[in-house]
Parts: C-alpha cells; structure tokens; sequence
C-alpha cells in the first residue's frame, strides 16, 4: 500500500524520530599504559591503542624497543576469569631471554616465537595472529614490506582486537603508511631517542624516556 507523501514528509520532518549521535558517548578503544607518563601523555587514550598496527622504526635493533611495550603485554596478559591471551613474536632478530620476561610477568606458557621461513611467511602469520581473537598483542620484526601487506595488518589488527607492532629499519621512515601510530627509535649520544612521526589524535615529536 503506498505511503502518504505528506505523511512520511511529516514523520522525517519530526526531530523526536532521530537520535543525534554523541561522539563522547562512543566507546573508546581500550589501551595500554606504556609505561612510561611522558609518552602515555602524548598518545591519544593514554597509552598504546588495542586494536591497532603500530609501526616501530629503528636505526638498529637493541635500542630497548620490546621494553618500550613490555608493561603493555604484561597488562595485556592480567584478564581475571579469562583464558590467558597469546602473545606472538615473529622473527625476532635475537632469542627472547625466557628467565627475564618471566621475572617481568609475562606467562611464559602463552608466549609463542615464530620462525618464518621467508618475509611472505611471517606477514601470513602476523595476520593470522592479529585476526584470531586469541592474542592480545603480535610484534612482528621485518626488513621491509609494501602497503598493501600493511593494510592487510591492520585490518587483521581491528578484526582479531590484538596490538600490531611492526618494527621495521629507519629507511622507512619517509614512506606512506596505514599504521594509526608510527614511531623512530635512534641511538642518541647516552640513551635511546623517541620520536611520534605519526600520531591519530595525539602529538608527534620527540618524547623524553628519562622519567617514568
């Protein structure tokens, strides 16, 4: 039966059928503290977003870049009443210290190191990870990789509710990225140097890691 235009004119016309969408009210994606204050300050939420890719550039590994998200997977592990989530490490460049990451907290018996044959492996299996709704957090050490693979990533990141991190070699730096967060890791003449190259709703910039 056809509608009354002047009817349904009248009823779109009407502000009680429509319901204005607050985006405070929305909810806001979980994080991890860093930490650390003075990075937590500068990174929207207050620490590192779940759900997420975050890209890691380094001029050399070693710079205390797994310590950066060390509180992050240790917090990431510590959920009352539930299976305790699998944390995924893929290619990492040296042999994760079992004795030291266990002193930290981590549950060493839902810590999985991957091995990849092949840079196309450890993408396969970083996206399997972060899309499987059973990790809380993949970190994924590679050379290089293209946009396509990134994006694939991320969204496999947002499906599964896991935190991406992609550390990857400073000359990437200057190439586009999907990442919500990228972030450069230098040696500077008595400690590591932090940078936000890229920032969704926080402050890029250099951050001070001298205080907690």
């Amino acid at each position: 039966m056809p509608r009354d235009p002047a009817t349904l004119a009248d009823i779109l016309a009407d502000a009680r059928v429509w319901k204005l969408k607050d985006a405070s009210a929305a909810p806001a994606r979980p994080v991890w503290s860093t930490g650390k204050s003075s990075l937590d300050a500068r990174l929207p939420g207050g620490g590192w977003p779940t759900a997420s890719l975050i890209e890691v550039l380094l001029d050399h590994t070693g710079l205390g870049e797994v310590q950066l998200f060390l509180p992050a997977l240790v917090e990431s592990q510590r959920k009352e009443g539930q299976d305790v989530p699998w944390l995924v490490w893929i290619a990492p460049p040296h042999e994760p210290y079992a004795p030291a990451l266990a002193q930290q907290g981590i549950e060493l018996g839902r810590l999985l190191v991957v091995r990849p044959g092949s840079a196309t492996e450890a993408l396969w299996a970083a996206e399997q990870a972060l899309g499987s709704g059973v990790c809380a957090a993949v970190l994924l050490w590679l050379k290089g990789t293209d946009d396509r693979w990134l994006r694939r990533l991320k969204l496999a990141a947002e499906a599964g509710g896991a935190l991406g991190v992609l550390f990857r070699p400073e000359r990437h730096r200057f190439e586009s990225s999907p990442a919500s967060l990228r972030l450069l890791m230098t040696q500077g003449e008595h400690e590591a140097r932090l940078d936000l190259l890229k920032v969704q709703g926080g402050r890029p910039g250099p951050v001070d890691l001298g205080g907690a």
